[in-house]
């Protein structure tokens, strides 16, 4: 069993080294060299995996996501089997998963944050969880050593974005645009914007998702933020049967971009 924990210090570790810092997301389950996906991902440069629990009713991800949990339902994928597979996986970078508080409130908050630690999971993302109903959670969380990472939307007033970083552990996740996850032409202006506002409350990494689609976007946002979450441009090419060395040159794109900026920024 691996010691789970660690995602905010392999963050702080970038972010001391003066880059920027990348979490791709991909589906659990999806397909059979998953495991291998996320080993792949992780050589090519991630600071960190996301690894999304699938879901039948995916309220924050769009027709991408939705189709690849529908697929890996389809292929018998449930919570403990993602959770057992990645219990056999060393990537070498911490990992995270993405899922839906119902999955949680079945599993019991004690049960899950146990099983993410014994599966060496280092945090959890539960986007419909909202702050104010979150207590339960995060005590058992903190309790099993599990970081909790919080979303922060661009509606969030000034004062409740202080709130959502406090208890936020691993990263603060900041939320790009309105909307569901999907891949856009033209990176949202609000996705700069809850990257100022957080890092103007924040010391803690302040990442952006949704909505960053290509390099270039992932780029322009981390002028403001501390790195990127990038999850359909990711599980799109899953789906369209990328193997995992194809999906390594995707995420490889993607760290060169951030590495490039980075050191335009050390020099400047």
């Amino acid at each position: 069993m691996r010691p789970a924990g660690g995602l905010e210090a392999a963050l702080r570790r970038r972010l001391e080294s003066g880059g920027k810092c990348l979490v791709p997301y991909l589906t659990g389950g999806l397909r059979e060299d998953w495991l291998e996906v996320v080993r792949a991902i992780a050589g090519a440069g991630a600071d960190a995996v996301e690894v999304g629990i699938p879901f039948s009713d995916p309220v924050m991800d769009g027709p991408t996501i939705q189709q690849a949990s529908d697929r890996a339902l389809r292929s018998g994928a449930t919570p403990v089997s993602v959770l057992d597979e990645l219990a056999t996986v060393d990537a070498g970078v911490p990992l995270a998963v993405m899922t839906y508080y119902n999955i949680v409130y079945r599993f019991g908050h004690e049960r899950f944050a146990r099983t993410l630690v014994s599966s060496g999971v280092a945090a959890a993302i539960l986007p419909d969880l909202p702050l104010e109903e979150s207590g339960a959670w995060t005590a058992a969380a903190d309790l099993a050593g599990v970081e909790t990472v919080m979303l922060a939307a661009p509606t969030a007033p000034d004062e409740r974005l202080p709130l959502v970083c406090h208890r936020a552990r691993g990263f603060v996740y900041g939320v790009g645009l309105l909307g569901v996850t999907g891949e856009r032409s033209e990176l949202a202006r609000s996705a700069t914007v809850i990257a100022r506002r957080l890092k103007s409350v924040t010391d803690k990494p302040v990442l952006v998702g949704v909505g960053i689609s290509s390099p270039a976007q992932a780029a322009e946002v981390c002028a403001d933020a501390d790195g990127v979450v990038v999850g359909s441009a990711i599980v799109r090419r899953l789906l369209e049967g990328a193997d995992p060395e194809q999906i390594a040159a995707t995420v490889a794109e993607f760290r060169e971009a951030l590495d490039v900026l980075a050191a335009g920024v050390g020099q400047g």
